[in-house]
């Protein structure tokens, strides 16, 4: 096994305190991290040693909630109001494939490695093509195969969107990094008989997640009232669906008594601040949620939502929208955010025993962010620094597993430049689909 002796590092383990660690030093052997301190670090013979000169050394972030193949839809028809219905669902039926999805991920997959993001729970179409392409990115990954009922790209049937789970389970079964998980989209497109059959087929299939979108938008809440006289919580409860560790995103449109019932239940939330308020939709009641013992994670959404994959792009407005809410600086400080996007993200995909933070045993996903760019200086709080300063160009080494993916801001694990020439295709025939749909008006 490689070992590999970290020093001089401002070292955040993300321990109960939230600990910083002035001159630490982390010593991996393989996959594992051995131990970790302050000052010298132990004489191991054989060992690659890395002097980082001062910068952070942290847990790899976790994305709870990401639609990776989305990077491909980035941007598109944003200033029109019905692009959705427009351009995005006609364009999904038309060219969503296995290899489309492949390139998308790819290309989500080298924007998050850039970005010191080294797990990702994805929900989409033919997943297991996004598991492949995350385990050749050498990243950690839980991919949901989504099932719905508005005429999806990959399955016209129930049944056949649930063989589709199963073949992404018996595919990643045993797999180090990538954990299949079964999706129902939402409420709205699923309906209570899914949403049923989905909660049987996860007691009968345990250690296999269940994501789904939950109180995202008005007209969800118009459809489960319509529907069924209830909101999106009491559809879901009703269904057999609010399960312990259902990994809920979004979760806008919550009232205290169904914060209760879901801290009770041990849901756990996906909180996506930046594409939440892109469309106009809420702040999330995250305070309250964490106060009720609720884990909370923060996510991207897919790019088409949110534009943006990396996790620095969320910090501010995650904790600026509670501080709005709450009239005070004092609600979500810094450190909670940074505990979100790593302990609390591998909580809520219930593999916090595994990663989100450095300790001993743990798996070594971490990261090293340079302090040395102007706006990163000087630095009074660490944390506040990360949150409101720190970008992902600042970071420069990522590691998964043990194994270094990007060094010197270099991804080893990808080809760039054919993944950035294949999305650059793909988006060419896009281009021309709006063209036409433009034309034909």
């Amino acid at each position: 096994m490689a070992s590999t002796i970290i020093r001089n590092a401002c070292l955040l383990p993300i321990d109960e305190t939230m600990t910083v660690i002035e001159h630490g030093w982390v010593h991996i052997e393989g996959s594992t991290i051995q131990a970790l301190g302050s000052g010298e670090p132990p004489q191991v013979e054989g060992a690659e040693v890395i002097d980082v000169a001062g910068d952070v050394v942290m847990p790899g972030m976790v994305n709870p909630h990401a639609h990776l193949a989305m990077t491909l839809f980035r941007g598109l028809g944003e200033d029109v109001d019905d692009r959705l219905f427009r351009y995005v669902l006609p364009m999904e039926r038309k060219f969503v494939t296995p290899e489309m999805v492949r390139v998308g991920t790819l290309l989500g997959a080298l924007e998050s490695i850039e970005a010191g993001v080294t797990t990702i729970a994805d929900m989409y179409y033919y997943e297991t093509e996004v598991g492949r392409a995350l385990d050749q990115a050498g990243l950690r990954g839980v991919v949901g195969q989504t099932l719905a009922t508005f005429d999806p790209p990959d399955h016209k049937t129930i049944d056949e969107g649930f063989a589709l789970v199963e073949e992404l389970v018996a595919e990643f079964s045993g797999h180090e990094r990538i954990l299949a998980s079964i999706a129902p989209h939402a409420p709205y497109s699923t309906d209570i008989e899914v949403m049923a059959r989905v909660a049987r087929w996860a007691e009968a299939h345990p250690g296999v997640p269940v994501q789904l979108h939950l109180a995202e938008m008005d007209s969800e809440m118009e459809w489960c009232r319509k529907n069924h006289g209830l909101r999106p919580v009491a559809v879901v409860e009703k269904a057999g669906l609010l399960l312990p560790g259902l990994i809920a995103a979004h979760c806008l449109h919550i009232d205290l008594f169904e914060i209760e019932r879901m801290a009770r239940a041990d849901v756990r939330v996906a909180h996506n601040a930046r594409s939440n308020a892109k469309a106009g939709r809420g702040i999330a009641p995250v305070e309250s949620m964490r106060a009720a013992g609720i884990k909370v994670g923060i996510a991207t959404d897919g790019p088409m939502s949110g534009n943006t994959l990396d996790l620095f792009s969320q910090f501010g407005p995650v904790s600026m929208f509670q501080k709005l809410l709450g009239h005070s600086r004092k609600p979500m400080p810094a450190a909670q955010v940074i505990r979100m996007a790593t302990l609390e993200g591998a909580q809520v995909l219930g593999l916090d025993g595994r990663i989100g933070s450095l300790a001993p045993g743990k798996q070594a996903d971490l990261i090293r962010i340079d302090l040395s760019a102007p706006r990163m200086q000087p630095v009074y709080d660490i944390y506040a620094t990360l949150v409101f300063s720190a970008m992902p160009a600042d970071v420069q080494d990522v590691m998964v597993g043990g194994r270094w993916i990007m060094r010197g801001r270099n991804v080893e694990s990808l080809e760039r430049k054919k993944i950035l020439r294949d999305a650059g295709q793909i988006a060419a025939a896009f281009r021309a689909e709006m063209a036409r749909i433009d034309a034909a008006d």
